[in-house]
């Protein structure tokens, strides 16, 4: 029985894309890599693919975190603060629940974020519901989706 881990998307099979490892036995996070050569324009949001989506149980998600290094030696900012996945976010209809990491570049230059270059960092967390929860809803698209 499977409980979390990460995929490669369809689109991206066949290009050298790296699942997720922890760097060290102590380490939260899996480092998430870059699956294309990117440019983040100067004071713009840049989405950059990792090729990658995750499947997980169903009172978990994954939460996105840029690496430090970016943050505080190139000035880039995830444009959501923090990236939620959603367990229904796999194998959505849309995208197949493909993790695109949204980053605001905070510079005046461009910054090229290279394929294979790791780019955050994804941690599973599991979540509470209040007790008159009742939620029933089913995703049917992609990034932005359940607002619809």
């Amino acid at each position: 029985m499977r409980h979390r881990g990460f995929e490669v998307v369809t689109a991206y099979e066949g290009k050298d894309i790296h699942v997720p490892q922890r760097k060290t036995a102590k380490s939260a996070g899996y480092d998430l890599e870059a699956a294309a050569d990117t440019v983040l324009a100067p004071h713009a949001v840049t989405v950059v693919p990792t090729g990658l989506k995750a499947y997980m149980e169903l009172n978990e998600y994954l939460s996105i975190f840029i690496r430090s290094s970016l943050a505080f030696k190139k000035g880039l900012m995830l444009a959501n603060s923090t990236g939620i996945i959603d367990c229904d976010y796999y194998n959505n209809p849309d995208n197949e629940g493909h993790i695109m990491i949204a980053y605001y570049n905070t510079k005046d230059v461009p910054y090229t974020i290279k394929k294979g270059e790791r780019i955050a960092q994804g941690i599973f967390m599991k979540y509470l519901t209040t007790d008159n929860d009742d939620a029933s809803g089913i995703r049917m698209g992609g990034i932005g989706s359940t607002g619809q």
